[in-house]
């Protein structure tokens, strides 16, 4: 009973976090969290995987030097080079679209979003629609979101 209460709950989260749409191979979904809170969710999660942070970009504090508002919007650079250069292998060109980028905002309605740009859709941009690396990359990806999105009991 125990086991299926968290399955429950588990297929809850997911379809609540689902994709809202891929368009042009973003891939978004919903958070439950502040910006700020979903952003530290997922760089938690992807250090503990082992992937290395290039770089945080906070674009809300850049338009503050400007004297410009703009909503909670951060960009997290990272990966590593065991998913990335099976990719870039298949096409040098991919090295554009590598390191990894999440970006977390919040609308004008206040809703905050985990968005990726997805692997397969990248690969079909460089002409290597067949890459085996892009799957890998994506499924990785989506656990990783999903994983910071997932809401605690």
């Amino acid at each position: 009973m125990k086991k299926l209460s968290l399955f429950l709950i588990l297929c809850f989260v997911f379809t609540s976090a689902a994709t809202v749409w891929a368009a042009d191979g973003l891939i978004a979904m919903k958070s439950s969290y502040s910006a700020d809170e979903t952003m530290n969710r997922f760089e938690a999660i992807a250090k503990n995987k082992g992937l290395n942070i290039f770089a945080r970009i906070n674009h809300t504090a850049g338009a503050a030097k400007i004297g410009k508002t703009l909503r909670p919007t951060e960009v997290l650079i990272f990966g590593n080079p065991q998913g990335g250069t099976p990719f870039i292998e298949c096409a040098q060109t991919v090295g554009i679209d590598l390191p990894l980028k999440v970006l977390v905002w919040q609308d004008a309605a206040g809703q905050v979003w985990l968005g990726y740009n997805d692997p397969v859709y990248l690969a079909k941009r460089h002409g290597v629609s067949q890459c085996p690396a892009a799957g890998k990359l994506g499924k990785a990806l989506a656990g990783l979101s999903t994983a910071a999105l997932m809401v605690e009991m």
